[in-house]
Formats: structure tokens, C-alpha cells, sequence
């Protein structure tokens, strides 16, 4: 590597190179030159550099670009660079520095794209140098104070910042990071403009592959926003941008999770500061008072001034920084990135404006759980937006976790919650988000929406209108209602698929006898569709007994605010389940099918009764104590009718599994045996026929009485069916006694 070395400035040095001999002209000058050195000594020519103030504006910026241009033809040489020019323009800088702003200016702008190109050179020894050089000469310069609306120190700066970005020396960028920590924890009360380009430098740091420029550089940044962060916006409060930016930046590093940590929890700092007029030292916060920002009544309204809404705009880059955030794929980033955002909101959320609300859920808060801006889109063919399917790896896995799940909603709802009355219209989208964990596969994210969406009507029980509640459960109607399509879909891809014929397995023969059926590829394949499509079945079931159970326990916690035009919407939910798993247990093809695969591979059978089953126990619970609870409601709804025709469903759906439905009447009564799976569903409908039944007793006369020609044969039907339980027996005959008899005995 070649040595930079000093020395005064021989013009013979950057002879030509080209051969040939030497003319006698040539001789001659070069004689001359020697001649005219040998007159000048070192003090002459030092006096040359110390007086150059005295030359005027236009004679020491060509006396600035002629030394910068000598200066480079000195260190150009690959082998053995020369600084004595180098020298003398950091002297010049430092004896020129009180020259008018106009003036200074000009000489700057050649020397800033000098040191900048001398500081890029791939002679790090030439680069080193220049560096070092440019400390000094910004050394001298921040010694000074700088004067009111003057931006020289962040122009002085600048090429530490540009070739710190440019240069791909390890050398450079930490000699950069180590210069500029020093000027700044040395000079930090003269620091003004050139807060700008310090944070250049170090976001340029925090961004680097290279560990310990990271470090380095996350070492001076911690002792800044610790001990000097009045400092930074005292001269102007955009600076707190550029410091927010720099922390950001340092949160993405992928070396040291402390970093990450530390700078978003230096961003909640951030957060404080600026909450409590930190940022009101610039001249327009001075000016008037009505400016800080503090939300009052008429904000309510829009109503803000211009330099209220300027300070808004400084939040923007912290909370979209921690919003994406979120995404990261380190867990306990993500976490601390979701809780310092909605602490930040809650903590300082008095102070925004309605409209600026709608911006932060609409820009923030609803991209962290890939909610999609337009409503419509929010449901898709065979599946549904999850909150789960949000934030994603670069390969397109999913990064969230349960933990990160749970927190991400108990924040939502907090935070929704505790500024109601301002982001009330937001209320639809909060909504659509919880239902999304609801419908998401893992349990996790399930249970968290469930219980999120049962506190969110909880705490704001008092405050919801009808339109809210309304919201409420056509979002649930959707959920349960937008996965159908595709699921039917998929379910008509069995009608192609062929299952080998197998012996149920029985005590003597071992189940795995059945797998020697099957004779090649396209079986195995379809036994693998049927497989998937079991698993889908699953899923599906699960999701419509969880939107059941929510819709119920809404309803009972909430029923005395309920209007007629929501109950109707809450019957639609619980009709169109119902019927659904009814038409699943309908279908007798599909069922044997499902039934032989699950018997091949060895898999659980889908609970298909017991969806059934749930289904129409909440469907009838519901119907019943709109009966007994809200008189007024009947009348108008009929419920009466609903309720004795889901009651007639269930009996006759008892009936066909005892075998008794399929007896034509032309045909003579006789008793059939019943195989073992049908015991087993009989036996599971049978609390269902239990709860029909205490409903029936449970009827006045007079309903019962008009509608006792369309129960009547079904109860008939049930004293002459043999597989009926002891307890179903029972109760039908106090439905005889309570309710028929004192009909017939009239």
C-alpha cells in the first residue's frame, strides 16, 4: 500500500510521460522553474496560504478550485501520493471561515466535492487522510456558534454523510462513525444545522453489513437521545424526523436483538418528547400557544390550526416505523414493536384529531393485520381473511405466532375502546379484524378473537347504537355465511372421486386387512383427496360451532339492547348454520364415502351430528327465550312458527335415524334392528329430542293448540318407535299428559 508522504510541492513532479528525447526548450524552462523556486522559500509560500483572506470573492474561489486541482493531481499517484496541497486547503478552509455566507458558500461547494471524491479513492491511505483531514477542518468549524436560520454546519457535514454511504471500506465507514461521535459528544452545544447530517451518517451505520459499525455507531446514538435530545430539536424540529428515522433504522438490524429493543424503546422516548411540546421550540410554536398540540372539543369537528397539524405530521414516521415493525420476524421484536405502538396511541392518543385517527388506523394499524382496504375484498372464495395471513416472511410464510395474536387484539380493543367516541367509524373494520382471528385455523388466534369481540361489546355495551350492533353480527353473518361457496365446491369434487369397497374391520380382522384393496395410483390418490377434504370438513365445522357459540353468548349478555331488525339478522345466522349442517348429514352418498376413507386411513370421522346437533340446540334456545324473554318480539317475527318448525325438523330428523321414517304407511308396522352406527347417532340426537321436548312442555295452551296438528303425528310417531330412550319416552308422556290431554278433554 503506498505511503502518503508530505513535503513542499515540486512542479517537476508531473513531468510527461510520454518517451523521447528532451528538446532544449524544455532544458531551458525546467532551468528556469528551478531558478524561480530557488527565489521563493518556504516562508514566502506559506504566506501565500496564510494571507488568502485577503484576496476577494471571485480571486479565493479560483485560488480554492486551482489548489483542489493541484491537491488531486498530488494524490493520484498510485505509488507515492503527495499532501502538502491537502495541507494547505485545510488551512485556507480554516482561514477563510469568516468570509460572508455567499461567499463561504461557494468556496464549500468546491471543497465539499473534493474531500467527497479524495474520500472515495481506493487508496485507503488517501482516503484515511482526507478524512482525518476533514475532521480537523470540522473541528475548527464547530468551535463557532452557528447563527440563527444558517444551515453551514449541515452543509460542513455532508461529505462525511455522502461518503459514508458511497464507500465500501470498513475502514472508512468506522473512522466516519468515530469522527463524527467525537465531534458530537465534544461539541454538542454548538451542534445545530448539523444534526441533519449526523443522522446520516448514522443511519448509513445502521443500515451497514458489518456488525461493528452497527455497534459502534448505536453506542454514540444511545448516549445522544439519552443525555442531549433537548439538543437535537432546539434549532429545528424537523431534526426529530431525521432522529426518528436513525432509530428505525437500527431496529431492522439483524446483529444484536438489544439494539432492536433499545431503539424501540428510544422510539416510545421519542413519543414522550414530542407529547409534551419537546418539538415546541421552534419559532412557530413560540409565536402562539394555541398552536401546541393539545386536542380540544372542537377537534372533534376538524377544527385545528395549521401548526397543530405540522405537528401531527412528526408522528407519521414513528408509528409507521413500529408498525412495520410488527412484520419482523424475531418474536420478541414483534412484541415489543406492538406494545410501544398501541402504548404510544393510548399514552398521547388524546391529542389527535379525529381525522388524524382515521389516518392512523387506515395507514398503521390496519396493515399490521393485512386487513385490505377495500371491505368487499375481505372475504375470498374457499377461504377468509385471517389477521394470521397478515404480515409475512419474504418466502410467504406466516410470522405470527399465537402469543403475538393475543397481544396484537387485547391492544386493538384497548386501545378501540378507550377512544370510542373518536374512532367510532372504525368501528366495522375492528370488527371484521376480530372476526378474522375467529376464523383463523390456529387456536391461538381463535380464542383471541373470541374473547376480544366478547370485551369489545362488554365495555362498550352502553355506548353501542343499533347501527353498531348491527355491524356486529352481519360481520359474524358474513363470516359464517362468505366460506360456503367454496366449501360446497369442494365437497362436489367427491362426486368424481371412486373409494375401493372394504369389510369394516371387525374383532377378528385387523383394520390395516383393508389397505390390500387398494390396487394403484389414482386410488391412493383419491383416498388423498378425500383426506384433504375431511380436514377441510373439520376446520369448517369448527369455524361455524365457534360463530354459533359467539352469536349466542352475545345474545345473552346483550338481548335487553337488541332491536327486532337485529334479531332478525341473528335468526338468519342461526337458520342458515342450522340448515347447512342439515344438508351435510343429508347427504347419504358423501357420507359413505367419507365413511370408508376415514375407515382405510385410520382417521376420525367428522363430527358431523354433533355440528348438527349444536347447531339446532343453540338455534332452539334461542327461538324459546324470545318466546318467554321479549313478548313484543313474537308478534312480529312469528316466532312461534319458527320455533315449532325447527322443533318439527329435529323429531323427524330422530325419527328417520331409528329407521322409523323410512316405513311407507300402506306398508304393516314391523321393528327393524339397528346396526351399531346408528345406535351411536341415535344415541347422540337423543339430548337434542330431549331439550324438543322440554320446549314443548314448556309451551301455553293456546300456542300449543295451534300448532298441535303438526305435532301430533311426529309424537305419535314416537310412541310407536321402539329405539327410543327411556328418557325420551319419559318426557313424551308428560307432553301427553300437559299438553294434549287437556286438549282432547275440552
Amino acid at each position: 500500500m503506498a505511503v502518503v508522504r508530505g513535503g513542499s510541492y515540486d512542479s517537476t513532479s508531473a513531468g510527461v510521460k510520454s518517451p523521447g528525447l528532451v528538446s532544449s526548450e524544455q532544458i531551458n524552462n525546467f532551468i528556469s522553474n528551478l531558478y524561480l523556486l530557488d527565489q521563493i522559500g518556504n516562508f514566502e509560500l506559506n504566506h501565500i496560504f496564510a494571507h488568502s483572506q485577503r484576496l476577494n470573492s471571485e480571486a479565493i474561489v479560483a485560488f480554492v478550485k486551482a489548489l483542489c486541482k493541484v491537491s488531486m493531481s498530488e494524490l493520484q499517484s498510485p505509488t507515492d501520493p503527495r499532501v502538502f496541497s491537502l495541507t494547505k486547503i485545510v488551512e485556507v478552509a480554516h482561514y477563510n471561515m469568516n468570509r460572508i455566507r455567499l461567499v463561504w458558500s461557494r468556496i464549500w461547494s468546491v471543497l465539499s466535492d473534493f474531500f467527497v471524491a479524495v474520500g472515495l479513492s481506493e487508496n485507503l491511505s488517501v482516503a484515511i487522510f482526507v478524512m482525518d483531514s476533514l475532521r480537523q477542518l470540522a473541528s475548527k468549524f464547530l468551535e463557532r456558534e452557528e447563527l440563527a436560520n444558517y444551515n453551514f454546519q449541515n452543509e460542513f457535514l455532508r461529505p462525511f454523510a455522502v461518503v459514508m454511504q458511497k464507500s465500501c471500506s470498513t475502514e472508512i465507514k468506522e473512522l466516519i462513525v468515530r469522527c463524527i461521535s467525537q465531534m458530537v459528544l465534544s461539541r454538542v452545544n454548538n451542534i445545530k444545522s448539523g444534526w441533519k447530517s449526523v443522522f446520516m451518517v448514522f443511519t448509513a451505520a445502521a443500515a451497514d453489513e458489518r456488525k461493528s459499525i452497527v455497534l459502534l455507531a448505536f453506542e454514540t446514538m444511545e448516549k445522544i437521545v439519552r443525555e442531549y435530545f433537548p439538543y437535537i430539536t432546539e434549532t429545528e424540529a424537523l431534526t426529530f424526523t431525521d432522529c426518528v428515522k436513525c432509530l428505525i433504522t437500527f431496529t431492522n438490524s439483524r446483529f444484536n436483538s438489544d439494539v432492536s429493543l433499545n431503539a424501540i424503546a428510544f422510539l416510545r422516548f421519542c413519543a414522550v418528547k414530542l407529547a409534551d411540546g419537546g418539538l415546541a421550540s421552534n419559532d412557530k410554536s413560540k409565536g402562539d400557544d394555541s398552536c401546541v398540540p393539545i386536542v380540544k372539543d372542537s377537534a372533534l369537528d376538524g377544527e385545528t390550526c395549521v401548526e397543530k397539524d405540522d405537528n401531527m405530521s412528526f408522528w407519521v414516521p414513528l408509528l409507521s416505523g413500529l408498525s412495520k415493525l410488527t412484520s419482523d420476524p424475531r418474536a420478541a421484536i414483534r412484541k415489543s414493536a406492538l406494545e410501544v405502538l398501541f402504548n404510544i396511541l393510548k399514552d398521547h392518543g388524546h391529542l389527535f384529531t379525529q381525522s388524524f385517527w382515521a389516518n392512523i388506523f387506515k395507514c398503521e394499524i390496519f396493515p399490521i393485520f393485512g386487513f385490505p382496504l377495500d371491505s368487499k375484498e375481505a372475504y375470498k372464495e374457499e377461504g377468509c381473511f385471517s389477521p394470521v395471513s397478515g404480515p409475512l416472511h419474504p418466502d410467504g410464510g406466516s410470522i405470527w405466532d399465537s402469543e403475538s395474536s393475543v397481544v396484537a387484539a387485547e391492544c386493538l380493543i384497548d386501545l378501540f375502546v378507550q377512544f370510542f367516541d373518536l374512532v367510532r367509524a372504525q368501528l366495522h373494520q375492528v370488527v371484521s379484524i376480530l372476526v378474522g382471528f375467529i376464523r383463523s385455523q390456529g387456536q391461538g388466534p381463535s380464542s383471541a378473537g373470541v374473547a376480544a369481540l366478547m370485551r369489545l361489546a362488554a365495555d362498550l355495551r352502553g355506548k353501542l347504537s343499533e347501527d353498531d350492533w348491527r355491524d356486529i353480527f352481519l360481520c359474524l353473518r358474513e363470516a359464517a355465511g362468505s366460506s360456503l361457496p367454496g366449501f360446497v365446491k369442494l365437497l362436489k369434487t367427491m362426486d368424481t372421486i371412486e373409494i375401493p369397497d372394504v369389510t369394516r374391520p371387525n374383532d377378528e380382522i385387523e383394520s390395516s386387512s383393508g389397505r390390500g384393496v387398494i390396487k394403484d395410483g389414482s386410488e391412493d390418490d383419491n383416498l388423498q383427496t378425500g383426506a384433504y377434504i375431511i380436514s377441510r370438513m373439520k376446520v369448517h365445522i369448527a369455524l361455524q360451532l365457534l360463530i354459533i357459540q359467539v352469536v349466542s353468548d352475545l345474545y345473552k349478555m346483550h338481548w335487553k339492547l337488541l332491536s327486532v331488525n337485529i334479531v332478525s339478522i341473528l335468526v338468519e345466522i342461526y337458520s342458515s348454520i342450522s340448515s347447512h349442517s342439515h344438508e351435510l348429514n343429508s347427504q347419504t352418498t358423501l357420507l359413505v364415502k367419507l365413511d370408508k376413507i376415514c375407515t382405510i386411513l385410520e382417521i376420525s370421522d367428522p363430527p358431523l351430528v354433533h355440528f348438527e346437533n349444536e347447531a339446532y340446540n343453540n338455534y332452539l334456545n334461542f327461538l324459546h327465550d324470545l318466546l318467554m324473554n321479549s313478548p313484543s318480539l313474537p308478534e312480529e317475527k312469528n316466532v312461534e312458527a319458527e320455533l315449532v318448525s325447527v322443533c318439527k325438523i329435529v323429531l323427524q330428523r330422530y325419527l328417520e335415524c331409528s329407521g322409523f321414517g323410512y316405513i311407507k304407511k300402506a306398508e304393516v308396522h314391523c321393528f327393524l334392528p339397528l346396526g351399531s352406527a346408528k345406535k351411536e347417532e341415535l344415541a347422540a340426537r337423543t339430548p337434542l329430542v330431549l331439550t324438543v321436548m322440554r320446549i314443548l312442555a314448556s309451551l301455553e295452551t293456546d300456542c300449543f293448540t295451534k300448532y298441535v296438528s303438526q305435532l301430533f303425528p311426529l309424537l305419535t310417531d314416537l310412541v310407536r318407535s321402539e329405539h327410543c330412550s327411556l328418557e325420551v319416552q319419559r318426557l313424551l308422556s308428560s307432553v301427553f299428559r300437559s299438553c294434549i290431554g287437556p286438549i282432547v278433554m275440552k
